[in-house]
């Protein structure tokens, strides 16, 4: 696991990015024909490049909102300053100054204002770097209300990403409401009273705080999400004195397989939901997970979706049919991270990936076996060329 010092390491290397690029999870990296493009949607600043199986941040234009991190669904961006296990800290750290029923996040914008306790909130660049994980694990801790404070968004440099910061706690509050929780993340153009600022001798830069304090149960969970997997993939790659070729970055296996990883943010997400409590809803649209079906009638079972998809939620099985006719593939929903990578990389153009899941499905650990049909036969060359006229 990279220490606090592998950290400060890689942020020097990277040239002072706030964001730190994992290339080998990023799905247009592994695929050319890859159609996600959510990164250059969400960023406000046109910092992000993504073409010829390369994605990159453009330093000088980045403004560090962390807006793309929050989308990227399969968790090749990943922030740095903060990073996940220091905004996790910092909020174990305020929530409990709070007396462990309130969570308070603040924009930069608003937390120079110096009216909030710096003691009892959590300041980031931009709202925008809030996501789902954060807000359920702190519901799943007993915290009963979250509540994001920013500032006027119209005349800010961070302004476009209102819209995102809406979509974030509403994914939250759909997924609260799913397991039953009365719990809900707010938005807010002031502190709420219990987070003002009142002795008037508090130091701002109180507000900073740093990596793995003793906050509670709270911090040591927050040591399982993506930074640390992202850096350990990252380190001692800076030396390096010749770049990758794509063979080496992806480096497939034995059986023509690309690397999988496990996406932790989601993982924590659906830690969270499970301690919340049972769904009470059969299912959910969600942006989090993505169910998988494939037209049967249209597909060759080449295989193609089982080698690009990132995460091993789609996995050629080793369950037979007791028919004898055609293979089974393994779907995970709880692995499917909505990247969609499968889809576009199939020539039948046979699987649809959907952002409505069974909540059932979600916490199954049973993989659903999809039915495919044979291969068709190829027959001899010399038929092949009478069939097509030759």
């Amino acid at each position: 696991m990279p220490n606090l010092s592998d950290i400060a390491d890689v942020a020097e290397a990277l040239g002072g990015k706030s964001v730190l690029v994992v290339e080998k999870r990023c799905v247009a990296v592994r695929n050319r024909h890859s159609s996600c493009r959510k990164c250059i949607e969400a960023c406000v600043a046109d910092a992000i490049s993504v073409g010829d199986n390369n994605v990159k941040i453009d330093p000088e234009a980045c403004v560090s909102c962390g807006a793309c991190t929050v989308v990227c669904p399969t968790e090749a961006l990943v922030p740095v300053e903060p990073a996940d296990v220091e905004l996790a800290s910092a909020a174990a750290e305020a929530t409990r100054a709070l007396g462990g029923n309130l969570s308070v996040f603040a924009c930069a914008r608003m937390a120079a204002r110096r009216e909030g306790d710096p003691d009892k909130y959590v300041s980031v660049p931009c709202l925008a770097r809030m996501e789902e994980s954060l807000l359920l694990q702190l519901a799943s801790h007993g915290v009963g209300d979250v509540v994001l404070v920013d500032g006027t968004c119209s005349t800010c440099k961070f302004g476009g990403t209102s819209e995102g910061v809406t979509a974030t706690v509403e994914s939250a509050n759909s997924l609260l409401a799913a397991q039953g929780s009365s719990v809900r993340v707010r938005r807010a153009s002031e502190f709420p009273s219990e987070a003002i600022e009142t002795s008037g001798r508090k130091s701002f830069a109180a507000a900073r705080r740093g990596f793995f304090s003793q906050a509670g149960g709270m911090a040591k969970d927050a040591v399982k999400v993506a930074t640390e997997k992202a850096l350990d993939e990252t380190l001692g790659k800076q030396n390096e004195k010749k770049e990758l070729n794509l063979r080496e970055l992806l480096r497939p296996d034995k059986d023509g397989g690309l690397p999988q990883f496990e996406p932790s943010r989601r993982m924590n997400a659906l830690d969270a939901m499970d301690v919340i409590g049972q769904s009470v809803v059969p299912e959910i649209e969600t942006r989090l997970f993505g169910s998988v079906s494939i037209d049967e009638s249209k597909c060759r079972a080449c295989g193609m979706c089982t080698v690009f998809c990132p995460t091993g939620a789609l996995k050629k099985s080793e369950e037979k049919p007791a028919s004898g006719e055609g293979s089974y593939l393994e779907f995970q929903l709880m692995e499917c991270v909505q990247c969609n990578l499968c889809a576009d990389t199939c020539l039948q153009k046979c699987i649809t990936v959907s952002d409505m899941i069974a909540t059932s499905e979600l916490f199954d650990f049973e993989p659903r076996l999809i039915h495919l049909p044979d291969p068709p036969a190829r027959g001899s060359l010399l038929s092949r060329l009478k069939s097509t006229g030759r």
